[in-house]
């Protein structure tokens, strides 16, 4: 994700590339993978170069999850990781992301990915409904989906069946596009991403 943040830089905007725990390592998973990107979201409200009421969030693949996922925060109940948000974000890009964690599971998708985040379905069906953007819509704010049609490792029905749900949810599929070239930042799919971004942050 670095090059599409410095690109972002290069056309005036602010562009912060998230590390978050993640699954295998100490503390990542449920909660902390999501108190993670909470945190650094609202860090932002103590930035004095940054606007915290003008803010998108943008990722890839899991991180274009969690980028839907921070829309939500407004919405969870109190003590759920992430919530009492102090910074929402106005949009978001997603990535070829996995929108809807309990179909994911349900396929398989990652070799068991999301039940390593989350937890066997039948056991936490309760952290499904608090981290599925599927489980949330509609988000709220405008959302891209930017997926390619040839992505064999997150379908595109995952983006295609959200964009359905979610009347905010915009989808650009593109043709012949696998799971990398939609965060090529020389390819059409980020030129879609950047402009939506630029259009709603100045």
């Amino acid at each position: 994700m670095t090059p599409l943040a410095l690109d972002l830089a290069r056309h005036g905007v602010a562009a912060w590339n998230v590390e978050y725990r993640r699954v295998g390592q100490e503390g990542g998973g449920w909660p902390g993978t999501f108190s993670d990107v909470a945190a650094a979201v609202d860090h932002l409200a103590t930035v004095e170069s940054v606007d915290a009421g003008h803010v998108a969030t943008c990722g890839h693949s899991a991180g274009g999850h969690l980028a839907l996922w921070l829309a939500t925060r407004d919405r969870l109940e109190a003590g759920a990781p992430g919530s009492r948000p102090r910074v929402l974000p106005v949009a978001t890009v997603s990535q070829a992301g996995v929108c809807d964690l309990e179909r994911a599971a349900q396929d398989g998708l990652g070799d068991g990915a999301v039940e390593g985040l989350l937890g066997p379905l039948a056991a936490a069906s309760e952290r499904y409904a608090a981290a599925s953007p599927a489980a949330l819509t509609p988000l709220g704010v405008p959302q891209l989906l930017v997926h390619g049609a040839d992505d064999d490792i997150v379908p595109v029905s995952q983006s295609r069946e959200h964009a359905e749900r979610d009347p905010g949810a915009e989808l650009v599929e593109l043709a012949g596009a696998d799971h990398f070239d939609v965060v090529d930042v020389d390819h059409d799919g980020w030129s879609r991403a950047r402009a939506f971004l630029l259009a709603l942050l100045g």
